[in-house]
């Protein structure tokens, strides 16, 4: 039948268009609709005449089963309930006549009831095939330039498939496959590819006899056009009955508009002709299987197609889904203390309400646009919070939806106070006179503080502020504290102790340095006084001896000398047992202030003032103006931010703003000032700058306070702007290449807006450039990683080889902490910066330098300190995998959940990150670059942002990678072969050299591993049930040890595992060539992919196999020419021996009796007749020389005498009667004369 037969009967048939797209949809195609649906086709023992017996076999796709069920015509069932839970069943029918004939379809038992239904299966009189039915495959959903697969199931068995498409008479494509499916692939899809496709299948043996065509299928090229959006009205969630409307809007006019379905993507495409530029589908009384995924797009006239719409999910349904509610960290909070509740439905896109039991309205609403996180927070709770909260969906429309039941937490409210938090400042080490106060925090109002002294029941203390002072009189200030409190509203209930606290110093176990150090400040003393007695004694001894004074003082002097000098050696032996750490008293993080306006070209018509703090316990922000005057106070948001609207400046609004974050207790340094300078003026910048070196890069930093601004550096005696830049955010860096004396001087910034006419900003305060004669950069590390969790112990050390130097460290461009200057070390200087407890507000870049008297370092290299477990953890993944051959790249892809931050990779044992990347998007590709053994181990990753104190995520997963080569490698072997049939069970024998390793199983092409087993022996067994067809490919395994040095093994031998009823064909080949030569025979070689084989050989015209050979080699002669001919060969398996591989291709063996024969060439033809010219020459010769010899026999006796030269010449006399005779001369003179003689 030809396709413009079948355009006669298209209205009979049903038809559906399908866009191919390259990208990937939230819900694939294949998961909604494949994944739980069972296989049916037909057997039977006819293969020419298959309607004469007929069984239908049903498969489930993934499980096992326990009972299945045929339909027919949707009304009559069929049920089979096997002896034991098994993949597949069959159901008999029979001959087929038209009692028989309908449509099939079957189901499978789930745990959660019957699956969803085969395809359908037509089955039309008999004489006829089923009719075939035709989809598409398309793994990316492909754009111009992608691929695409076509299927056509054609039911039975060595079918040969045809594709057909209309405008062409011969098929486009055929295909004779070993199962029931063909795959025709359209590569490289182009508009060309376009158009009405069918199928059809006919018989191998009867090519006349032909099925139905299938439904046609028409192709689209899509993504020419923009995608349109899709909305319902009245909203996506709907009860059965009522009615609804999807709106289809596309920015291009007189398009034809499709909705679709993609639960099931052949009942549910709608088209609609646009009313303008939009179309409404609209659905009177919705069903519940009317619930989906929906999306839609719009195509012109040449069916020429637009992106697809974004996943528009409807809900229809009787009653809502239930909700849950979760209390984190707990349901049992204590007193003062913050709790999230989460609530949770498979509902998206709704808004949440919060509701307690005995309060009609709700205590806290979620909207769409505020539930990504879906929590509701109680801040600081109290007894009245405690109750029965329970979470309901909040809708913006109406509806006869009924609500159910939710889930309920009960919020209990512990009676005891949360424990304090004790610290000690500035240290928990006494130093000489110096006494340590000890600070008790709490996040809530309290009564009265108890400071108790865990060695002594009775030592107590009351304080309202929480601040003891700490004195170590006599040394009994060195014990372990504790602390706890009482609230006003219950002032009998004290909170449980604080983590105890223990201080040192002179009286505790340091005991030996304090003595030291006071052993030698007396041998100072009493050096001293014994140099004032020599001295004395001096004097007394030259006066009665009557020594010059001049003797007198050069002794003393020496013997002074003498003294200092011992004096400072005792002096530094004593500094030099202690070395103290300089504890670092972090202040409250420093807030940041900007502005923000509606108006970006005038900006001063409404402006708004933010303030944020990188700490999260931030509780209020305090604006203030020209430093005195307090503006206002606002608490802070979720985001630890605040805002200050100042409306339209006014000259009231004149001065410069700075904010501060008000915490527990604690109130922050200021913000940088932010100046406004007049109405119309922006605001002012502000420059800063690192100290410049000489011949190095500097960054010159201008801050602008509003973004997208245009920023413009200048220089004092220069009229013309140094460098112009535009910053994406609030402030540009403009840099200096190389540092020279020429670039020494003031600068200043300016902003002004983006597009004319421009508006600008009063100049910075100028910034003068001073290129200073420096020391070189010290050397500043942390002892640990600086990657840490809050209330971990961080040390930073600074060091250099200079003496007797002060450090300073710095955080984020601000001086934090000192040290002094030692004199007591001769060699080099160093300073330990501690912080006892890091806080989420402590991150951010630190440096520092070291100075002496007028002359400064260069500033240190920056360590980034990140506090950790502020943001949710990223994913790590290894790319190609985590097992490695040494000497290959690896690519550790770390994906976080927000955009713009700073990535970190981390190794274990190793305390610095191995890689930093800054990336714009919410991922960073980290590269291992040629792979070693020493590079096998544990990885993760962490980002964190970079403007607000390095505030980092949870660390990701681990990773573990494991570079190949230091065991020797394990052997692979599959169970019970490399080939098995689909639907068997098969099992890979992975055998290792070291007991109680760790295996994985790995499949080429596959990133991750399949498996991975930790067995007490040699060996792993990886069981894999009801193998598929994509089962099928190339496996291998390695074994490593799962602690360091983390050695790992080189892969095993590959082992190719088919799943198939049919082995693959072998391959045939002629030995030295397919023509046959005198005498000469050939070998014909057969090979295999797989081992353990026996090989047939066939000839053409010869039923039975010709030969047997297990190593496929068989020698052919040509004798009477029996050698020429087609041959193709076959093996099968020795476990398998029933099961016989397809036949090779053939292969012609010619020869001399065979058409194309030729022994004899040109060039032998050639050398065969000068062998036969030559041959007869030498015959005429001997011939003639044959007659001769008889007269030469006959001669007298008296010429036997003579010597032969008389003979010879006699003879030649007589033989040549004709020839002129020689003149007597020439005979008298004895000339020799030579003769002819024949040849």
């Amino acid at each position: 039948m030809t396709l413009n037969r079948l355009g006669e009967r298209a209205a009979m048939l049903w038809t559906f268009t399908v866009l191919l797209f390259c990208i990937r949809l939230s819900l694939g195609m294949t998961s909604i609709v494949m994944q739980s649906q069972p296989e049916l086709w037909i057997e039977t023992n006819y293969p020419q005449t298959p309607w004469e017996n007929i069984t239908l076999w049903c498969k489930s796709p993934s499980r096992i089963s326990s009972k299945f069920l045929l339909l027919k015509d949707k009304t009559q069932m069929t049920w089979i309930r096997p002896s034991s839970k098994t993949f597949q069943v069959s159901f008999p029918i029979g001959a087929l006549t038209k009692s028989n004939a309908g449509l099939y379809r079957c189901c499978y038992w789930k745990e959660t009831g019957w699956s969803e239904p085969s395809k359908v299966l037509e089955l039309e009189a008999p004489g006829q095939l089923p009719k075939p039915i035709f989809w598409i495959q398309a793994e990316t959903y492909p754009l111009t330039g992608c691929n695409v697969n076509i299927l056509c199931h054609g039911w039975l068995q060595d079918l040969v498939f045809m594709l057909f498409k209309e405008g062409y008479a011969e098929p486009v494509d055929y295909q004779i496959p070993t199962g029931t499916v063909a795959i025709f692939s359209i590569a490289n899809m182009t508009p060309e590819s376009e158009g009405v496709y069918i199928c059809r299948t006919h018989i191998q043996m009867l090519p006349t006899l032909w099925s139905e065509p299938s439904n046609p299928l028409k192709l689209i090229v899509a993504g020419l056009y923009p995608k349109p959006t899709l909305t319902a009205y009245p909203g996506p969630i709907m009860a059965p009955g009522e009615s609804l409307n999807l709106r289809c809007q596309a920015p291009i006019y007189g398009m034809t508009f499709a909705l679709i379905r993609l639960e099931d993507l052949k009942k549910s495409f709608y088209r609609k002709r646009p009313i303008k530029n939009e179309a409404y589908f609209f659905f009177r009384a919705l069903k519940i299987h009317d619930a989906g995924h929906y999306l839609c797009f719009y195509y012109d006239e040449s069916y020429r197609g637009s992106l697809l719409s974004d996943i528009l999910k409807i809900w229809v349904t009787d009653t809502f889904p239930k909700t849950w509610l979760l209390a984190q960290p707990s349901p049992v909070v204590q007193m003062g203390q913050n709790v999230s509740l989460w609530c949770r439905g498979p509902v998206d896109g709704v808004g949440l309400a919060l509701y307690k039991k005995g309060e009609d309205k709700p205590l806290q609403l979620l909207d769409t646009t505020s539930i990504d996180d879906e929590s509701f927070f109680l801040n600081n709770v109290t007894y009245s919070d405690a109750g029965i909260y329970s979470c309901h969906y909040l809708l913006s429309w109406k509806t006869s939806i009924r609500m159910t039941s939710h889930n309920t937490v009960e919020l209990v409210v512990v009676d005891k106070p949360p424990k304090p938090s004790l610290s000690a400042w500035p240290s928990t080490m006494f130093k000489l006179r110096k006494a340590i106060t000890l600070q008790h925090r709490v996040p809530h109002p309290v009564l009265e503080f108890s400071l108790e002294w865990e060695e002594r029941a009775t030592f107590q203390k009351f304080l309202v502020d929480g601040d003891f002072i700490i004195s170590n009189a006599e040394g009994k200030g060195t014990e372990t504290y504790s602390c706890s409190y009482r609230i006003e509203a219950h002032p009998n209930i004290w909170s449980d102790r604080s983590e105890p606290l223990k201080l040192m110093g002179p009286a505790g176990f340091l005991t030996w340095n304090y003595i030291l150090n006071e052993a030698i400040r007396l041998s100072l003393i009493m050096q001293l006084v014994a140099l004032l007695l020599v001295v004395l004694w001096i004097r007394w001894k030259c006066r009665r001896l009557r020594i010059r004074e001049a003797w007198l003082l050069g002794t003393a002097q020496g013997v002074t000398m003498l003294f200092i000098v011992t004096a400072l050696l005792c002096c530094g032996l004593c500094n030099g047992v202690l070395t103290e750490e300089t504890e670092i008293i972090m202040p409250t993080p420093k807030p940041e202030l900007w502005a923000e306006t509606n108006f970006p070209l005038a900006p001063w018509k409404n402006l708004t003032l933010w303030c944020r703090s990188p700490s999260g316990s931030t509780k209020e922000f305090v604006l203030l103006k020209d430093g005195t005057g307090w503006i206002a106070t606002r608490p802070a948001s979720e985001q630890v931010r605040a805002a200050f609207p100042l409306g339209a400046l006014t000259q009231s609004h004149t001065g410069s703003y700075h904010c501060h974050s008000w915490e527990e207790m604690a109130v922050s340094e200021p913000s940088e000032a932010l100046e406004l300078v007049g109405t119309d003026i922006l605001p002012k910048p502000v420059i800063s700058a690192s100290p410049p070196i000489r011949g190095q890069k500097l960054q010159i930093r201008c801050k602008g306070w509003l973004a997208g601004m245009e920023f413009v550096l200048y220089k004092e005696g220069v009229q013309e702007p140094v460098q112009q830049l535009h910053a994406v955010g609030r402030e540009a860096f403009f840099t200096i290449q190389r540092m020279e004396d020429k670039d020494e001087g003031n600068y200043s910034c300016r902003t002004h807006t983006e597009k004319r006419p421009f508006k600008w900003s009063e100049p910075s305060d100028p910034m003068e450039l001073v290129i200073k004669e420096m020391y070189p950069k010290p050397f500043f590390k942390t002892w640990a990683s600086p990657v840490v969790t809050p209330g971990a112990r961080v040390t930073f050390n600074c060091s250099t080889p200079q003496q007797h130097m002060s450090f300073i460290l710095y955080k984020d461009g601000s001086e934090i902490a000192s040290s002094d200057r030692s004199w007591a070390s001769p060699g080099a200087s160093a300073a330990h910066f501690l912080i006892i407890s890091v806080g989420t507000g402590d991150g951010g870049n630190y440096s520092c330098r070291y100075y002496d008297f007028a002359i400064w370092s260069e500033p240190s290299d920056p360590v980034e300190l990140v506090v950790t477990e502020f943001y949710p953890k990223p994913t790590l993944l290894a790319h190609p995998g985590p097992v490695v051959l040494p000497g290959k790249n690896v690519t550790l892809r770390c994906q976080g959940a927000f955009q713009g931050m700073r990535f970190a990779l981390l190794q274990e044992g190793t305390q610095v990150p191995l890689q930093f990347q800054s990336t714009s998007g919410n991922s960073a590709d980290f590269l291992l670059h040629t792979v070693r053994a020493e590079d096998s181990g544990n990885y993760s990753c962490v980002y964190y942002e970079t403007t607000m104190s390095n505030r980092g995520s949870h660390l990701s997963k681990p990773i573990m990678i494991w570079v190949t080569g230091l065991l020797p490698k394990p052997s692979l072997l599959a169970q019970p072969g490399p080939i098995v049939a689909p639907g068997e069970n098969m099992t890979f024998q992975c055998q290792g050299e070291l007991p109680d390793s760790t295996f994985v199983l790995l499949k080429e092409g596959t990133q991750q591993p399949l498996e991975q087993q930790s067995p007490s022996g040699y060996r792993a067994d990886f069981w894999m049930p009801a193998v598929r067809g994509d089962d099928s490919g190339v496996y291998s395994c390695v074994y490593y040890l799962d602690s360091a040095p983390f050695a790992a093994s080189n892969h095993s031998d590959f082992l190719e595992i088919w799943v198939t009823d049919k082995p693959p064909k072998p391959s045939l080949s002629a030995w030295p060539s397919t023509m046959f030569k005198l005498g000469k025979d050939i070998t014909l070689q057969c090979r295999g992919p797989l081992p353990g084989v026996e090989f047939v050989l066939e000839h053409d015209g010869e039923e039975a196999p010709q030969q047997f050979s297990e190593d496929g080699d068989f020698v052919i002669n040509n004798v009477e020419g029996k050698g020429i001919g087609n041959y193709s060969c076959s093996y099968r398996l020795q476990a398998y021996p029933d099961i016989w591989s397809e036949p090779s291709d053939a292969l012609e063996l010619v020869g001399a009796a065979g058409p194309a024969a030729q022994e004899c060439t040109v060039g032998n033809i050639v050398r065969s007749s000068l062998i036969v010219v030559v041959v007869v020459a030498l015959g005429v010769v001997l011939a003639i020389e044959w007659k001769k010899w008889p007269r030469l026999r006959t001669r007298d006796s008296e010429t036997d005498g003579r010597d032969q030269t008389i003979a010879l010449e006699e003879c030649n006399q007589e033989g040549e009667p004709a020839t002129n005779t020689s003149s007597p001369s020439s005979v008298s003179q004895g000339t020799s004369v030579e003769l002819p003689v024949p040849v």
